[in-house]
């Protein structure tokens, strides 16, 4: 195989991004072939490729050899299985799955595939040279043991126009969550990715604070990690002008990111040793100032696919497999657990209770029978959605 031919299903905001920017040739070795959308209209924002109105469809041709899943969030996992189970390479977008339990029945079906099948997720935020070095710093011992991490990401202001742009859109049954389960899924990926999963998490969900919608758009969550470390992340689609600030604080000094610079206050002796051993009450260690050079936000979304087609290719190592995708659904599920039922929660959640309590949201919708106004709203550019 020379290039990758690949089919989009879900030609929305995101699926048809995508296709521009594989047709404009940003991609190395990758060449759209065919989109797959329920919607004719849709597909004919794709002219110059084969369209199918469903993914069966697209994935019995014969044209692909990999897919990619854009559809809305439900959708992720059976699709997912399909393609895995008729040996296609799978990219699917964020969050692979709604549920922990989808998520894992989306990974069984990838298990004795592995070296035959490609199967990735779009975090492309992984890619951002500022994450990158914050984990560096991290997993390189610089910062020594985390004492503590805030991060406030409320720049994700989103409209009442947006949550009228789809009748899927900020609903339990069509996306199975607010903004822990659209925009969330890269911070929260970003968060395991550098610091792990919490053991416990308590959270406090507002739904439909700020919009007439029923799930969450304002979420503050406290944690607590193995080590005793203790972590806050607060977010909301209701806040303009939004924060996006990363503070974290170690053994050896605390990082700030924020308006992308990265801030380094550095404890010249380790602050508990500096505490066990100094005869002075009120003395701090001394510290050193330091910035923390990156070169920009990385590749984004042209990136992972490029990594995504070049681990087809070559065998090269992928920047975001979609299994590790289960640990942000995971801490996104724990967020709502804790808010519906008043509770802390241990993680991993129970997959199975979380997916009975979310049915039972969804019955309980249904039953109120309340229809949602979908409205036309101006198209957006979501290849610059990394500045989130």
């Amino acid at each position: 195989m020379k290039k990758v031919r690949i089919g989009i299903v879900g030609i929305g905001n995101m699926g048809y991004s995508h296709a521009q920017q594989i047709l404009a040739g940003k991609v190395s070795r990758m060449e759209l072939v065919a989109v797959a959308d329920e919607s004719p209209d849709k597909c004919a924002r794709v002219p110059q490729v084969k369209s199918f109105t469903s993914a069966s469809e697209m994935m019995a041709s014969g044209l692909i050899d990999a897919i990619l899943i854009a559809t809305p969030h439900y959708d992720h996992t059976t699709i997912g299985i399909a393609a895995l189970n008729a040996g296609l390479h799978v990219m699917v977008e964020k969050p692979i799955s709604v549920h922990r339990a989808d998520c894992e029945r989306l990974i069984a079906a990838y298990k004795g595939r592995e070296k035959k099948q490609v199967f990735a997720a779009m975090f492309n935020q992984r890619t951002d040279h500022y994450y990158k070095k914050i984990r560096e710093l991290i997993r390189s011992g610089e910062l020594g043991e985390i004492r503590r991490v805030n991060w406030i990401i409320t720049n994700w202001f989103r409209t009442h126009a947006y949550y009228s742009s789809g009748g899927w859109r900020a609903t339990w049954a069509g996306e199975g969550g607010g903004v822990l389960l659209n925009q969330c899924p890269h911070n929260l990926d970003l968060f395991q990715w550098m610091f792990g999963l919490p053991v416990t998490l308590s959270a406090h969900c507002a739904f439909g604070r700020y919009h007439d919608i029923e799930v969450e758009d304002d979420v503050t969550a406290t944690m607590t990690f193995a080590n005793g470390a203790t972590g806050v992340f607060i977010t909301s689609t209701g806040e303009a002008p939004g924060t996006n600030r990363l503070e974290i604080t170690g053994e050896r000094g605390k990082v700030v990111y924020e308006n992308d610079k990265i801030s380094y206050t550095r404890n010249e002796i380790p602050m508990g040793d500096f505490s066990r051993t100094t005869p002075h009450s009120f003395a701090c260690p001394p510290t050193w100032d330091v910035t923390i050079p990156a070169s920009g936000h990385g590749g984004q979304h042209v990136e992972v696919l490029q990594n995504f087609t070049d681990a087809i290719l070559d065998g090269v190592p992928l920047v975001a497999p979609a299994p590790e995708g289960i640990h942000s659904v995971s801490l996104a599920n724990a967020m709502l657990l804790s808010a519906w039922t008043a509770k802390p929660v241990t993680l991993p959640i129970d997959g199975k209770k979380y997916e009975r309590l979310l049915k039972a949201k969804i019955a309980e919708s249904a039953k109120k029978g309340k229809k949602k106004k979908v409205v036309a709203v101006v198209p957006v550019d979501f290849s610059k959605s990394f500045a989130k």
